[in-house]
């Protein structure tokens, strides 16, 4: 998967663009890893009952230069991308925009709805 500057997860009601004035520092106070190449990464467990470990893996990559990112929710093991706005599991979905929310709200991202 390219780095893309915005995405629109199949069935969600929002597309998210990266902000161009993103800065690394709010990156990493939003939790964000760096990777070893240069990547900010964040990983999420959406889970319907917390620390379950049964749920999907909301997994969002920047890459170093700022400029793009990849945004996916797999499954716990991140090996197969899962639809959460296909089935009627509103607790999953609603866990999915409240982290979203919070990446608006501090500047990384912006939405649209569809």
């Amino acid at each position: 998967m390219a780095f893309v500057t915005e995405k629109h997860l199949e069935n969600c009601k929002y597309l998210y663009q990266l902000v161009p004035t993103v800065k690394k520092f709010t990156l990493k106070d939003t939790t964000f890893s760096q990777t070893k190449i240069g990547n900010f990464e964040f990983k999420r467990m959406l889970e319907e009952v917390p620390n379950s470990n049964e749920g999907f893996l909301l997994k969002i990559i920047v890459n170093p230069d700022l400029t793009g990112f990849k945004l996916s929710i797999t499954d716990k093991s991140g090996l197969r991308n899962v639809n959460i706005f296909k089935n009627a599991n509103e607790i999953i979905q609603n866990k999915f925009y409240f982290q979203m929310d919070a990446l608006v709200d501090r500047g990384v991202f912006s939405k649209t709805e569809i």
